[in-house]
């Protein structure tokens, strides 16, 4: 096994000594639960990380949600350059889940759009659980839900070996049925392709392609070679190829299960035909009956996981297979931002099978299709044998079950927690405004949170109207916009950001000293204890962070925020003074992700260029037509997915092209 081992300039600072000691010896005595409580800004990532490398075991990250969940594997991926660092989350852009609405006899079919990269990451994910133990899996809710056996995954790949006599043939009807799809043209993800005495696979998850030469019958060479450019990476004397999917069967399998659907489709068309549901049942044996012979004849159809259950052989009631179970029994789990994420972790079951309980009672779809769903918390806990729970504010239910909780609340810059005072609401947009413009004179960013959409929209407009630069941001807002509008405000653009909650976990703003709750004293959500630290950590990035309440009164929930943020600052303070350090400000690049992926696309595309350039004669001028037609494609594909560096630089390539006499 090759060693985790971290590549950092940095050591240890602050309490994170401290708290990666005495984890990583709850690890290594067994314990089940630990909590890792730890203020925003102290390192808790790396304190993982070394947590990690002391304990030499394989390890699940999951957090709550996909941009979190991106920040945490690219810090893991900086940290363990030399070990396998995954990332496994939803591959779905858009997902309209397969619904009826009995009240408007309206059925809605599954429509979705699958994003190939993150497809690509989530196998590359459970290839390397299978090849190897120095595995970090960053992932997000999506490791509870079903996925394929592990064991038809294992049992299913293809061995080969050079100096090996081997039949071309049946190498060919092996990679078919492992959902691989023979295209001698184009060489793409899961494809493979046959070119006299060469076999070029090109597996699903990765990012080169084993090119196998043969000397008649016998493997005389295997090579991986770059997907693009087709130079070799590596020399091999042998080499494994796994399924093209996760939901892969073995051929005499299906035969099995079709027994098996059928004998369920009969019960349950008896128990319909009894309750008098005759469209129910006519509906039923008309949608069964088709996929069935989908099933017989090409080995799948649509909505082939409703039949994960019976296909599996899997009893009544039965979890599917997970991501979980591709790690070995001694993997360990972090759990991110625990105060959200396993409330999540604990939801996902039930509001999965009230969907599909109508389906089923409206004969939509078989009994079965409700065993193909997230794991239920309990069988969540049961995979997962020892937790560390990560949070600036962990739930009384996590610090309950963890055998021991510790503290990390010093900060490696020295930065205190923020200054919090608490203002009458009377005359607060006077106040605000006089304290914007302090901040703005030093160079420095606002958050405003309110507790509506509304509002934000409406304090913008007013902000703006007194000749502030203000933006708001909300759910409605999308995606890429909102990493641009953070962008914005960090390099200045504009100086005030007013939002509701989607400013709490995770949002990295050095740049903002100042932040102002309205309507503090409203009791719900948005405004509970914990919802109140996390706003309050935000502005602990900067040496000179406040944040003022704008309240009528004192609600439970300010006060135990107030008194835990005082707690911690006189810790922080103290550390300080007995060793000597002034808190500094983080400095942090503000070149974005979006700006990194533009800049990637952009050389992948030069590449593709060239390699297409090689391909066609452009002294030709009906192949030199033909290559023009393939970068206008590659071109349109580059757009679509807002590559739009990518997309100009095949733009100027085709005018150049264009202009060729």
């Amino acid at each position: 096994m090759r060693p985790f081992k971290i590549s950092s300039p940095f050591e240890p600072a602050g309490d994170q000594g401290q708290a990666i000691d005495l984890i990583s010896r709850g690890l290594e005595r067994g314990d089940s639960y630990q909590t890792l409580k730890g203020v925003t800004g102290s390192g808790k990532t790396f304190t993982m990380a070394k947590i990690i490398e002391r304990v030499q075991r394989p390890t699940l990250v999951i957090s709550h949600n996909k941009t979190l969940a991106a920040q945490l594997y690219r810090e893991f991926k900086s940290f363990f350059p030399g070990n396998a660092v995954e990332y496994f989350v939803s591959y779905y852009d858009y997902y309209q889940p397969e619904a009826y609405v009995p009240a408007r006899d309206l059925f809605i079919e599954k429509d979705c759009s699958i994003n190939d990269e993150i497809d690509r990451l989530r196998l590359a994910a459970t290839f390397s659980l299978m090849e190897r133990r120095d595995v970090i899996v960053v992932s997000t809710v999506s490791c509870i839900y079903g996925l394929g056996l592990p064991e038809s995954y294992r049992d299913l790949r293809l061995h080969y070996e050079k100096g090996k006599v081997y039949d071309i043939e049946k190498i060919k009807r092996d990679l078919v049925s492992l959902q691989y799809s023979r295209n001698d043209a184009i060489l793409d993800r899961s494809n493979f392709r046959v070119r006299g005495d060469v076999l070029e696979v090109y597996p699903s998850y990765m990012q080169a392609v084993y090119k196998i030469e043969f000397d008649w019958d016998t493997i005389s060479r295997i090579r991986r070679i770059d997907a693009l450019t087709g130079e070799t990476i590596e020399e091999l004397d042998e080499t494994t190829i796994y399924p093209a999917k996760h939901f892969v069967v073995p051929d005499d399998a299906i035969p099995k299960a079709l027994e098996r659907i059928q004998a369920e489709l009969d019960l349950r068309l008896r128990e319909l035909h009894s309750q008098g549901k005759l469209i129910e049942e006519e509906r039923l044996k008309t949608r069964t009956t088709y996929d069935m012979e989908m099933l017989k004849e090409i080995g799948y159809c649509p909505g082939i996981e409703n039949y994960s259950a019976p296909i599996a052989n899997r009893k009544k009631g039965e979890p599917p297979a997970t991501l979980l179970h591709y790690f070995p029994e001694d993997f360990i789990t972090f759990i991110d931002e625990s105060h959200v994420t396993v409330s999540q972790i604990g939801a996902m079951y039930e509001g999965d099978r009230s969907r599909k309980q109508n389906l089923v009672d409206f004969g939509f779809r078989l009994p079965c299709a409700l065993d193909n769903r997230p794991l239920k918390f309990e069988e969540f806990e049961k995979m997962i044998k020892q937790t560390v729970f990560v949070s600036a504010t962990p739930r009384q239910e996590e610090i309950e079950k963890s055998t021991q909780v510790v503290e990390q609340v010093i900060r490696p810059t020295g930065l205190l927690d923020p200054l919090v005072e608490v203002r009458t609401s009377v005359g607060q947009m006077e106040d605000i405004y006089k304290e914007v413009l302090a901040r703005i004179n030093r160079n420095e960013r606002c958050l405003l949170l309110t507790l509506t959409k509304k509002m934000a929209e409406d304090l913008s407009d007013y902000l703006t109207g007194l000749g502030l630069k203000a933006k708001y941001i909300h759910s409605e807002v999308e995606t890429i916009e909102r990493v641009e509008i953070l962008k914005g405000l960090r390099e200045g653009e504009f100086d005030i950001l007013i939002g509701i909650n989607l400013l709490r976990e995770g949002i990295d703003l050095p740049e903002v000293s100042f932040i102002a709750i309205l309507d503090a004293d409203k009791i719900g959500f948005l405004r509970s204890t914990t919802s109140l630290i996390q706003i309050i950590g935000r502005a602990a990035r900067n040496s000179n962070g406040t944040v003022i309440m704008y309240a009528d009164r004192e609600s439970p929930a300010m006060k135990e925020a107030i008194e835990e943020t005082a707690r911690r600052r006189k810790i922080q303070d103290e550390y300080n003074k007995a060793h000597g350090i002034t808190p500094s400000t983080i400095s942090k690049s503000i070149r974005n992700i979006l700006e990194r992926r533009q800049e990637e696309k952009k050389e992948e595309a030069e590449i593709e260029t060239r390699v297409l350039k090689e391909t066609f004669d452009v002294n030709n001028i009906s192949s030199r037509n033909s290559l023009i037609k393939a970068l206008e494609k590659q071109m349109k594909d580059h757009a679509e997915n807002l590559e739009y560096e990518a997309a100009a630089a095949i733009r100027d390539e085709i005018q150049k092209i264009k202009s060729m006499k």
